[in-house]
């Protein structure tokens, strides 16, 4: 796609960043973005950061800046409005690598969803809005190389050059539609790192598709199998699908190789075996003698909040259809896990649970009572 935009500001020195910050710190409204690397690194790291202001398209490079602090009160500025576009991986990245912190945000893909897009990726709201045809084909790059190609340039700073703009018309629907207050509550949210609630996390071994038709040894064998590919992922700094794939390691668990020719029977090229194949044996020789693995233990609700769960994820169902938008734009997860656990028997009890969702509570309080049996 061809452009006729000025070039974007690089910025990779400390005097350059401290400018920055303070041209930011003067704006109402930036744009901002990220790109990391993770599809070409064993441990991701944020490898850019643009920014665009109503003016100015500007390019930070983290990889060649010991200090990016400069940038950290303009995140946490509750009068600097930053727009991003599915913005939960790049604050879960500030955060991670520069522990930025965030208030006041937009996000135009919770917008879009707000507002019933079935398409809601960048390409197509851009496509949608202003004729622009963004060729997406660079977004697995490794963005940790340098010198970054003009393309990859290019590509970049289109990422937030019409985020404001953009911003600007899709306000202007949710106003329309009456649903700003809905989305504001979501664009809150997206300031809080792991805002959607932790997970139990289970072993590497425990999340390779298909473990679970393993014996107790040959799920040993595949825990020794993972251990050993992320000692290599991390010498070599690779992804550790890089490295050998999860289907390789669970055929290998399944019929433990005992030599270098069992590995290349079970998928491994003759480059991977040269380097980890000897490793790889001495997993499984491991995984054979050492005491079973056992399961991360699975925390089971009790019924009466499954049901309860249940009956929301029914009702929510219904409203979303009824509003022509996805199920979690009506209740997002965090508030259906939280009122199916907290049993609110009242107004006033469910006012609590959802008193940082005032919107939806005064909309559909009463439908959510309905659907717990309160009357």
């Amino acid at each position: 796609m061809s452009l006729s935009l000025p070039e974007p500001v690089w910025v990779d020195t400390s005097s350059a960043i401290e400018r920055l910050a303070d041209i930011l710190s003067r704006q109402s409204r930036i744009a901002v973005d990220t790109e990391a690397n993770s599809l070409h690194a064993y441990r991701e790291r944020v490898c850019l950061i643009q920014f665009s202001t109503p003016d100015t398209d500007y390019l930070v490079d983290p990889l060649a800046l010991d200090d990016l602090t400069y940038l950290a009160p303009i995140f946490a500025d509750r009068h600097i409005e930053k727009i991003f576009h599915a913005a939960e991986y790049d604050v879960l990245g500030l955060h991670r690598d520069f522990d930025f912190v965030f208030a006041n945000m937009f996000d135009t893909m919770v917008a879009a969803r707000t507002l019933g897009y079935t398409a809601v990726g960048l390409g197509s709201l851009l496509a949608e809005k202003f004729g622009l045809d963004v060729d997406k084909h660079n977004q697995k790059a490794d963005w940790g190389r340098r010198p970054l190609t003009q393309d990859l340039i290019n590509y970049a700073r289109l990422d937030t050059h019409y985020l404001i703009p953009l911003r600007e018309i899709l306000e202007t629907e949710l106003r329309a539609k009456e649903r700003w207050e809905m989305a504001y509550e979501d664009f809150t949210r997206c300031c809080y790192i792991n805002g959607n609630g932790h997970r139990e996390q289970k072993e590497r071994w425990e999340r390779v598709d298909g473990q679970g038709e393993l014996d107790m040894r040959q799920q040993t064998i595949l825990n020794e199998l993972c251990l050993c590919r992320e000692k290599i992922a991390e010498r070599l700094d690779r992804p550790v699908f890089k490295v050998v794939n999860d289907y390789v390691l669970l055929k290998a668990a399944k019929n433990p190789p005992q030599s270098l020719e069992g590995l290349a029977s079970i998928g491994m090229t003759e480059k991977q075996i040269q380097r980890c194949g000897k490793a790889m044996l001495e997993a499984v020789q491991r995984g054979s003698n050492l005491a079973p693995v056992e399961p991360t233990p699975v925390t089971r609700l009790p019924n009466a909040v499954l049901n309860r769960q249940q009956a929301l994820k029914n009702w929510r169902k219904l409203k979303a259809k009824e509003l022509k938008v996805e199920s979690d734009v009506i209740l997002p997860r965090s508030y259906l896990y939280a009122i199916a656990e907290t049993n609110p028997r009242s107004r006033e009890a469910l006012a609590q649970v959802m008193d940082e969702a005032p919107w939806r509570f005064e909309h559909f309080g009463a439908e959510i009572l309905r659907a717990l049996g309160i009357k």
